[in-house]
Order: structure tokens, then C-alpha cells, then sequence
């Protein structure tokens, strides 16, 4: 796959496209990448898939405060590789931008810059300062500009309604299960490995200290978590703790995310990680002392074990 900036000089083989934020790459939309792909096959056509950045909510201070993404600029495009689309088109999106119109975005970004031919759009896709960017209200727009557009139908799911926002929701409760069923894979955070204070190695439990690489990706509610990580090209499996380590930190606010690795050794320092969140085993507790926390990471241990 490759990846442009809105800007670059490039060309495209009659471009069959499709427009959103796609934040997390879930089931719905891995539904319009599907319909994508075999549109593009029957127009012997390139996919192309155009998208925002920063997320627009982002840059338009819209509950700023409480906004998350579920997904990092690099692991989008991981995503998007994944799902075997040609080209991922990024539109670096400011207040400018935000003052089009549909039907301007559509001309100066579609049509100008890329040729689009055929445009996908979702059942709910309405973008565009007027919110006119639906089937409807594109219609004249692309008899002007002469391409086709094609509306696809609401996803059917029998987890309910998937959404960005529904992830989001699930995530923060610590219901891990329901987010892997509408995003179709178990959520995941990248992260650098700090230097902790070494306090899990003293009682047999070393952990790494994870840094997201953006902050503003969306981290799981407090707890214990049964992870898979991604480190130096191998797959690990673990234990994670998000929170405020009560039991040793009790006078600090400051929240950690600290994995221990299941048969990993040395010190990874600097690297970059995956961590994948299959399942929240329990709540952050506060415990006696040290001896204490740790019979209880032991059992701790052995529950991720037979999870994983």
C-alpha cells in the first residue's frame, strides 16, 4: 500500500474511493473496504481510501477533554495495509478545511487531485460544512464532475450497532470482549518501553514500563489485563496493569501502564511495542505490602495463563 499527503504528485489508476475517519478500522468498516476492493476489481480500478488527520474532533476542540482515538496515524495505515487497500490518501485537516462544503472538499480533494471515477460511501457518510456529504447530496456534484457514486447499506452485526463511539465506550468500562468483536481484532496500544524503579523486579515480577506513542490514544479503564505484545519481531504473552499502583505509589497520581512479559528477558529499553488487550481480569487493588501484592500476582500469573 501506499501512502500520500493530499499534496503530493501522484497518480492514480481509475481511482475507485471512499472518504472517512475510519478511527479503529472496525467491522463496519471493514464492511465499505470490502465493497471497496470488489467495486475497484469490476472498474479495473485502484482503491483508494481518503482520510483526515488530525481527527477532526481534535482540531475542532469538540469534548477535547474526554476524546480519545482508538487509533494512531501509523496504526491506521496498518490497518489499511492489512486490508489490502492501494492507496491511503491523507488530508491534513484544519479549520479551512472544515469550512468546505461537501461538494468543494468533493472537487478540490476527489476530483482535482485524484480523478476519482466511482465514490464509496457509507449508509450514515455525511461530511462537509453542510453535512451534505451523503449520496443525496452529492448527486448533482458528481453529475457535474462526471463520476459515479455508489451508497452502500448499513452493516448488519449481531453485536449491535458498531461504531467508533461504541468501541470507545467498551473500552473505558473494561469490556475488552465486546470492543475485539466490533473491531474484529483485540484492541492494541504502541508504545515506547521506559525505565521504571525496577520495584516488579525485586519480587520476581519485572515489568515494562509502556509510554503510548501518542497521547491522545484511548487507554483501557484501571486493571489487570491479559496482553499479547509485539516486540522485536516476537509475539509474547503477559500481564499488564494500568493505574496508580496503590500499593506502592499510594501518594502519587500518576497513572502507569506496566506489562510483565511471560518467558522474555534483558532489558528492552527504548523499543517500540504493541500491546494487545484480550481480556481485564481484574480491578486495581490496594494490598497490606509488598508480600502481599505479590502472592497475588502469582495467582494473578496463573489466571492470564489459562486465558491465554
Amino acid at each position: 500500500m501506499k501512502v500520500w499527503l493530499i499534496d503530493d504528485s501522484f497518480s492514480l489508476k481509475r481511482p475507485v474511493a471512499t472518504i472517512g475517519i475510519f478511527d479503529g478500522v472496525h467491522m463496519g468498516h471493514r464492511f465499505i473496504l470490502d465493497h471497496l476492493k470488489a467495486q475497484a476489481e469490476a472498474h479495473g480500478g485502484e482503491t483508494v481510501v481518503v482520510t483526515l488527520w488530525p481527527h477532526p474532533r481534535i482540531v475542532l476542540h469538540k469534548e477535547l477533554h474526554e476524546f480519545k482515538l482508538l487509533h494512531t496515524r501509523q496504526e491506521k495505515i496498518r490497518e489499511m495495509e492489512g486490508n489490502g487497500i492501494d492507496h491511503l490518501v491523507v488530508v491534513p485537516f484544519d479549520k479551512e478545511i472544515a469550512s468546505l462544503t461537501a461538494c468543494d472538499f468533493v472537487q478540490k480533494y476527489l476530483v482535482e487531485r485524484l480523478g476519482v471515477e466511482v465514490l464509496l460511501l457509507g449508509y450514515d457518510n455525511r461530511f462537509g460544512m453542510d453535512r451534505k456529504g451523503d449520496p443525496d447530496g452529492l448527486r448533482m456534484c458528481a453529475e457535474k464532475n462526471k463520476f459515479r457514486i455508489e451508497k452502500l447499506p448499513e452493516y448488519q452485526s449481531s453485536y449491535g450497532t458498531v461504531s467508533s463511539s461504541n468501541i470507545r465506550d467498551s473500552i473505558l468500562k473494561g469490556d475488552l470482549e465486546s470492543a475485539a468483536n466490533m473491531l474484529g481484532y483485540h484492541y492494541y496500544v504502541s508504545g515506547t518501553i521506559v525505565e521504571g524503579n525496577h520495584i516488579g523486579r525485586k519480587m520476581g515480577f519485572p515489568t515494562a514500563n509502556i509510554h503510548p506513542l501518542d497521547p491522545n490514544k484511548l487507554i483501557p479503564m484501571n486493571g489487570v489485563y491479559a496482553i499479547r505484545v509485539e516486540l522485536k519481531g516476537e509475539t509474547y504473552k503477559g500481564m499488564l496493569n494500568i493505574g496508580f499502583r496503590p500499593t506502592i505509589d499510594s501518594a502519587m497520581a500518576v497513572k502507569t501502564v506496566e506489562a510483565h512479559l511471560f518467558d522474555a528477558s534483558g532489558d528492552f529499553y527504548d523499543e517500540e511495542v504493541v500491546i494487545h488487550f484480550v481480556k481485564r481480569v481484574r480491578d486495581e487493588m490496594r494490598f497490606s505490602g509488598l508480600e502481599a501484592l505479590k502472592q497475588q500476582l502469582q495467582k494473578d500469573k496463573i489466571t492470564v495463563q489459562l486465558l491465554l
